[in-house]
């Protein structure tokens, strides 16, 4: 690969740099002052797992002494939709070869929306190669991010409580996002409903899998009649002004096929 492609994937990265890097801190931060781990732990699960909300759920479930188990259910819902972006993207990888793998496995939010939204040309080598970097380059931040924050919490004294806030506020805006994106409020309403029944009627330890089932179940339930209601929102100017471009383009065609012989 010649150096331009490094540098354009660098380029293309940029915002999940600045991104990463402090949330990664946070992460590390979190890891290390919650558990008794050495601090290089952190950056080796984001190495292998490599999963930002999903690795911050780790270090709570591992605080409250949750069963494996119950940390692989709540990491495997929590990380589900990431089988659909895989979908999305079949023909992109197509034919990646030995990059394929990893291709898949870096492939989080932020990665996702990179990928899809870059412009891309008929070159699919290239565009795989580009694809690779910009995947490598992302991890390679989110690690950065998790050993500093682990090594300065290790190595700093400070008071650091709170800031296990860090994964409450990511779900927050994780349900903002959703909310603004979606036509119907049922997923926010069965959620709330799952988490107040499983508390008052279910054992602690057993919560967190009982109320993600149940969610699951009920959006599954109520998916085929109200499918038109899980799409993100169009702008109405936006289609408004394709709309009338398209009326204006068909009448100038027209326009022209009256003055032909």
């Amino acid at each position: 690969m010649s150096a331009s492609a490094y540098t354009t994937a660098f380029k293309t990265s940029l915002p999940v740099l600045f991104g990463y890097l402090p949330l990664g801190a946070a992460f590390g931060v979190v890891f290390a002052t919650s558990l008794d781990f050495a601090w290089w732990i952190a950056p080796l699960m984001g190495l292998v797992i490599y999963a930002g909300a999903g690795q911050l759920l780790a270090v709570s479930l591992l605080m409250t002494q949750t069963g494996l188990l119950e940390v692989f259910l709540a990491m495997f819902l929590l990380n589900i939709r990431h089988l659909f972006y895989g979908l999305s993207l079949l023909q992109a990888f197509e034919g990646a070869g030995w990059r394929k793998a990893y291709l898949i496995f870096g492939l989080t939010d932020e990665t996702y929306s990179l990928l899809t939204a870059r412009p891309r040309s008929k070159d699919r080598a290239a565009e795989q190669q580009q694809d690779f970097l910009i995947t490598l380059y992302n991890q390679l931040y989110w690690i950065a991010g998790c050993a500093l924050g682990a090594w300065l919490a290790h190595t700093l004294i400070f008071d650091a409580s709170g800031i296990e806030f860090a994964l409450v506020a990511l779900f927050i805006i994780l349900c903002i996002e959703q909310y603004l994106s979606l036509q119907t409020r049922f997923p926010i309403w069965a959620g709330l409903a799952a988490g107040i029944s499983v508390t008052l009627l279910i054992p602690s330890s057993q919560q967190l899998v009982v109320a993600l089932g149940l969610t699951l179940v009920a959006l599954l339930w109520q998916y085929p009649s109200r499918r038109h209601l899980y799409t993100p929102q169009v702008n109405v100017s936006q289609v408004d002004t394709a709309q009338v471009d398209t009326v204006t383009a068909s009448d100038r065609h027209t326009q022209g096929d009256q003055h032909e012989p």
